[in-house]
C-alpha cells in the first residue's frame, strides 16, 4: 500500500474520533500556516545543503559530509513521534530501506524531539536507519523548514492528546518543522526537495526510488 493510501486509511478511521471543536481549531490553523507560505523559503533543487552533524537516537555523532562520502544521502524532516502521520511516514521509509540502500544511498530522520524520545520513536517504529535530534531545530532552520506552532494549539495538543511538545522537544517555544524530504548528490547539491506546509503530505517512497534511480543513470 503506498504511503498516501495508508495516511487516507488512517484519517478515515481517526477523524470521526476527535471532537468535533478540536478538530475545527486543528483545520483552522493548518489553513493559517499554510496561506503564510512559509514553506517557499526552503532549500529547493539545485541548492545546496549546508553541512551539519547532529546525534542519533544513542547520542552518537553523524555527520552529512560523512554520509556523502559513501554516495546520495535521503533526509527526511518529521515533527516528531507523537505525530501519527510522521510515523506512518518513517515505517513506509523502513520499508523502502533495502532499496534506498541498494541504489548506494544512506538515509536519515530528522526531527527536534530531545534524543530520549527520538530513541523511543526509533524503538517503537522498529527503524533500521538513523534517527537524528535537531535540538531547536538549528539545523532545519537552515533548510528554511520551520515554523512556530501557537499558544492555542500547543495546549490543544497538550490537553487533548497528551503531547507535551514543549517536554518532548525541550523547548518553552514551540517550533516544528514542515514536512519535507530532501535527496542529495555527494556535492551537497539537493536533487530532489518536498517540502509542503500541510502536515498530512509527505513524500512517496516510490517517488524517492525513482529519482535515486534517475539520479545513477
Amino acid at each position: 500500500m503506498a504511503l498516501f493510501e495508508e495516511i487516507a486509511k488512517f484519517q478515515k478511521e481517526m477523524m470521526p474520533k476527535i471532537p468535533q471543536d478540536v478538530l475545527q481549531t486543528m483545520q483552522k490553523t493548518s489553513a493559517e500556516i499554510i496561506s503564510k507560505n512559509l514553506h517557499h523559503g526552503a532549500l529547493k533543487s539545485g541548492d545546496t545543503i549546508p553541512a551539519f552533524t547532529l546525534p542519533d537516537a544513542t547520542g552518537t555523532p553523524v555527520s552529512s559530509d560523512q554520509l556523502l562520502k559513501s554516495g546520495l544521502l535521503v533526509i527526511s524532516f518529521y515533527r516528531g513521534g507523537w505525530c501519527p502521520y510522521c510515523n506512518l511516514e518513517l515505517k513506509a521509509l523502513q520499508s523502502a530501506l533495502l532499496k534506498i540502500k541498494t541504489l548506494k544511498a544512506n538515509l536519515i530522520v530528522i526531527s527536534p524531539e530531545l534524543q530520549d524520545h527520538a530513541r523511543v520513536t526509533q524503538e517503537e517504529n522498529s527503524l533500521e536507519y538513523p534517527v537524528l535530534s535537531d535540538v531547536d531545530n538549528s539545523v532545519a532552520k537552515q533548510f528554511g523548514l520551520v515554523y512556530e506552532l501557537g499558544e492555542e494549539m500547543t495546549e490543544l495538543f497538550k490537553h487533548t492528546f497528551n503531547w507535551d511538545l514543549q517536554s518532548i522537544n525541550g523547548a518553552q517555544k514551540v517550533e516544528l518543522p514542515f514536512p519535507a524530504t530532501y535527496i542529495v548528490n555527494q556535492e551537497g547539491v539537493v536533487k530532489y526537495a518536498f517540502v509542503d506546509a500541510d502536515y498530512t503530505q509527505r513524500a512517496e517512497p516510490d517517488k524517492i526510488i525513482e529519482v535515486l534511480r534517475s539520479c545513477g543513470d
